[in-house]
């Protein structure tokens, strides 16, 4: 397939994540929306109805018609249904989790490495403005604060906070500190289903650095934000607004008289506006560029430590919590 020919895309599972992959495909000028697939045969057709493709009963009937596909179904049906996708040669975006276990995960990774296969996790805030302009701000950090709340949606109850919502800044903040984490220190709680609904993790690194995650879901108000305190900064970002605040120091000064000690210090901020865009979209288009040079016999290195990397920690993290396990030691030798 040369740069010239139309990428052909499918969604599997048009739930409330699949509804965005559809949006998104089908306002790509140089894809064509195939198909979506759903196991509620009337969702399914409400939703090609309303973006003018077909509806697909079973997802065995893209192979063959498509070149792309983003999974969106159910976790636990993520490594059936992208396997057989792979297998057959098709490049998949599976939303996160990517599976419930690593084991299935490392498979996948297999198959793509032995199809050629593009296989993508859907991280969705890697393409987020604001975390690649942070990525040039981060030198040395030494305290990394994230906190990811707001509140319980229903639909996401079979998954834990840590899978639904924590493992975004697991990843973000594995990538943004570098360096490999020596210990975990987890706690969560159960609040408005059997899963746990809010839960913490302090990460230690080799480097010394420290990094607070902090995923709730029994929070009314919606919070994104990463605070990154580093030698020369205090660096806060906004995952919602897309923009950042850095504070640096300029200057202190103290004085002294017989009533009083004062102290001033003086700082500048700088407010970065990041260019925003919708990051699932330059995520999807991530994916029909990686595509087209695997057309052309290039092959396409894949992500699969990171993504390897973020699943374990997020599975260790929600084991820690299950068996009321506070402290772990960290070794990254699995990977």
């Amino acid at each position: 397939m040369g740069n010239g020919k139309r990428v052909r895309a499918a969604v599997v599972g048009a739930g409330h994540m699949g509804r965005y992959h559809v949006l998104v495909y089908g306002e790509l000028p140089d894809v064509d929306l195939v198909g979506v697939v759903d196991v509620d045969g009337a969702r399914g057709a409400e939703i090609a109805r309303r973006y003018e493709t077909r509806a697909f009963a079973d997802y065995r009937e893209l192979i063959g018609r498509v070149d792309i596909a983003s999974v969106a179904v159910p976790t636990e049906q993520h490594y059936k249904v992208a396997r057989e996708l792979l297998e057959a040669g098709v490049s998949v975006l599976v939303e996160k989790p990517m599976t419930p276990t690593l084991e299935e995960a490392r498979e996948l990774f297999a198959v793509a490495e032995r199809t050629g296969a593009v296989l993508h996790v859907g991280h969705v805030e890697r393409f987020n403005g604001a975390v690649d302009e942070l990525r040039q701000l981060v030198r040395a950090p030494i305290l990394v604060e994230s906190r990811r709340l707001g509140p319980f949606a229903p639909r996401v109850q079979n998954d834990t906070v840590v899978m639904d919502l924590m493992i975004h800044d697991i990843d973000i903040v594995l990538a943004l500190v570098g360096g490999p984490p020596v210990r975990l220190a987890a706690q969560g709680a159960c609040v408005h289903s059997a899963a746990a609904d809010v839960a913490t993790v302090q990460i230690r690194f080799a480097s010394g650095a420290i990094a607070t995650i902090t995923a709730s879901r029994a929070t009314e108000e919606k919070v994104r934000t990463l605070a990154i305190t580093q030698p020369d900064a205090y660096i806060l970002l906004d995952y919602t607004e897309q923009d950042i605040h850095v504070y640096r120091r300029a200057a202190q000064e103290y004085t002294a008289d017989r009533q009083s000690i004062r102290y001033r210090r003086a700082s500048f901020v700088e407010h970065l506006k990041v260019y925003r865009d919708n990051p699932l979209k330059l995520e999807i288009q991530h994916l029909v560029a990686a595509h087209r040079r695997r057309e052309t016999g290039e092959r396409v290195p894949l992500a699969r430590q990171d993504d390897l990397r973020s699943l374990a920690m997020a599975l260790e993290i929600e084991r820690m919590i299950r068996d009321g396990v506070p402290e772990v030691e960290w070794t990254e030798s699995q990977f």
